[in-house]
């Protein structure tokens, strides 16, 4: 029998620290999870690059006691850090039916920075990712967003495809976000979720043809100068490959890891592979593949069809030793639903059942 996450947390109680307590008091264990295959995941997540650079003993001993208990196939831990750095106080939030003012520009080039920042009053940061366009990241993206908001969670959506904005259509909203004092701007908010999409700035028909130093520029403001405001997670829509945006974001910010989304075919999986190599290259953990398209389920009849493959994404999580998340079945209400900007996940049937159960399985983890 695969034991429970309070099995797992009772033995890691065990593993003291250099400078006192132990790994669960001390709320270093992030991120755990436990699948139906024995397989176990989670992070150690310290303090400090400092602290972290001690810990790698203690790292060793969990991975070998919880390999240790009944049950468990396989563990993986993932020995992360936050820099040290003060807190910036959050911008005060622009007064109530003020528009944009002339002042507010967007598409500035990249400010002067010392390194990797927490944003203010953001508790996680995830991507998603894909490495290959087409396979549904910004769809299981929104999705994702909602499931979590209507969970109770705060959750803020930030759409990084600059070039290739969709996250405006797919929430629902035309809503321009305001400022009021041509510096900071207000996410606007669609579906419990607070957003923040180049979508919202530019015509649809008009095409954003920006070089990298502008595109990397708008992502600095999106995250430093949006009233984020108390977030429990802040999910980044990223754009396909491993290029600016994705540097960027591993210079900038402190991430609390990334999730990775294919379908099960090959041309999908082989950009996945590189996606989650780049990741592993700027030190931001990977929390887990997410198998989207998995199946198309015949509504008349039930047939199952696996059009793209079947069981691909699970096989690379294996391989790389990453938490595989679950499968999202391929269905024409995920496209109706996303053209009319009513997330399917904030309905029922398997699609949402499933974008449901990944919200949880994110948030039992500790990781939204």
């Amino acid at each position: 029998m695969v034991p429970t996450r309070e099995k797992i947390l009772e033995i890691l109680k065990g593993i003291s620290l250099p400078d006192g307590g132990d790994l669960v008091s001390r709320d270093l264990v992030r991120g755990l999870m436990v699948q139906a295959n024995g397989a176990v995941s989670f992070l150690i997540e310290a303090p400090s690059p400092e602290l972290a650079g001690k810990l790698e003993p203690q790292r060793d001993q969990a991975q070998a006691l919880v390999e240790g208990l009944e049950g468990v196939s396989k563990c993986t831990v993932i020995l992360t850090a936050h820099n040290a750095m003060p807190r910036k106080e959050p911008a005060p939030a622009p007064s109530a039916g003020k528009g944009e003012p002339p002042a507010l520009k967007i598409g500035q080039h990249p400010q002067p920075q010392a390194g990797p920042e927490r944003i203010p009053g953001v508790a996680r940061v995830v991507a998603i990712a894909s490495g290959k366009g087409g396979v549904g990241k910004s769809t299981v993206a929104s999705n994702l967003a909602t499931a979590l908001a209507a969970q109770g969670r705060k959750v803020g959506l930030l759409d990084a495809d600059v070039l290739g904005p969709s996250q405006q259509l797919m929430m629902g909203t035309k809503e321009k976000p305001k400022s009021d004092d041509g510096k900071v701007m207000d996410p606007v908010v669609a579906h419990g979720v607070k957003l923040v999409s180049i979508g919202l700035f530019v015509d649809p028909d008009q095409a954003v043809v920006w070089r990298g130093p502008l595109i990397t520029g708008t992502l600095q403001q999106f995250l430093f100068s949006v009233n984020w405001g108390e977030l429990d997670v802040l999910l980044i829509d990223l754009p396909p490959g491993t290029g600016d945006v994705q540097i960027t974001l591993a210079q900038k910010v402190q991430m609390t890891g990334a999730l990775v989304v294919s379908t099960p075919q090959d041309v999908a999986l082989i950009d996945a592979h590189k996606a989650i190599d780049m990741f592993q290259k700027v030190r931001i953990p990977v929390l887990g593949l997410i198998e989207n398209m998995a199946m198309y389920v015949c509504p008349n009849c039930g047939h199952e069809d696996h059009i793209f493959g079947e069981g691909g994404v699970k096989a690379e999580a294996k391989r790389s030793k990453i938490p595989f998340l679950g499968e999202i079945p391929l269905a024409r209400e995920v496209r109706t639903a996303g053209d009319v900007g009513t997330p399917i996940a904030l309905g029922t049937g398997a699609v949402a059942e499933a974008y449901q159960k990944l919200a949880r399985d994110l948030v039992d983890g500790g990781l939204a």
